[in-house]
């Protein structure tokens, strides 16, 4: 396995013709590495045929295979890329993960089975665990205890159009029963719309800890007004 000292950098992972990260880079016979496809159009669109970089000629053709080796290496240093950009600490107004002691990360996904927020890291059991992945994750969401049915401990998944309230699953089999409910995703769509419609400009909409849906970046009384807040 090659040590961190020998992955490629940044600029080294990307293909000099597309500018983009390689796709089965290939290498030439004077050392430097392409997308396979990038390489084979630039040559079939000239008369020459020679290494873009240093300029060097080719009496024919090369045959070139994929580099198994510098792909590798590539993959390697992308995902080690990913993983850095996924572990920043969370900024004011961002959710931090329920799971780290010290220094909190910024959280990846919360699951509404879990009724937690988790880092990448922390993630990691809700994609290989069997069980784990079953639950239901969404992009990260704060206050969830504004979020949660205090009768059964279920997130609020649904809207109640008959008693004008979030309710969960749970909800529907006893006070609710027969009653017309739709996921809150269609709520929040709905009235985000109805509420730019009425004050002719985008609205940052946000959770509100009563019955309703989302509030929005108004005044506390004209938000619950307008999303029928109780």
């Amino acid at each position: 396995m090659a040590s961190a000292s020998s992955l490629p950098c940044e600029e080294q992972s990307l293909c000099s013709i597309c500018l983009d990260g390689f796709t089965q880079p290939v290498t030439t016979p004077c050392g430097h590495n392409y997308c396979k496809a990038c390489i084979t159009g630039y040559w079939d669109s000239s008369d020459l045929i020679q290494c873009p970089l240093c300029k060097k000629k080719f009496r024919r053709r090369p045959q070139l295979q994929v580099n198994t080796e510098f792909r590798d290496m590539v993959e390697r240093f992308n995902n080690m890329r990913v993983r850095s950009e996924d572990q920043i600490l969370a900024k004011p107004g961002e959710v931090p993960c329920d799971i780290c002691l010290e220094l909190k990360l910024k959280a990846q996904k919360t699951c509404v089975v879990c009724l937690a927020s988790y880092c990448q890291s922390h993630l990691e059991p809700h994609h290989r665990v069997t069980t784990f992945k079953k639950h239901k994750l969404i992009d990260p969401v704060s206050n969830l205890e504004d979020r949660v049915c205090k009768r059964h401990g279920k997130m609020f998944e649904l809207f109640c159009h008959t008693d004008q309230m979030c309710v969960c699953f749970m909800c529907l089999k006893d006070n609710h029963v027969m009653h017309e409910a739709v996921p809150l995703e269609n709520v929040f769509r709905e009235r985000k719309a109805q509420l730019e419609d009425t004050t002719q400009r985008p609205v940052h909409v946000r959770w509100c800890p009563h019955s309703c849906y989302c509030c929005t970046g108004l005044s506390a009384a004209t938000s619950c007004q307008l999303t029928d807040c109780t």
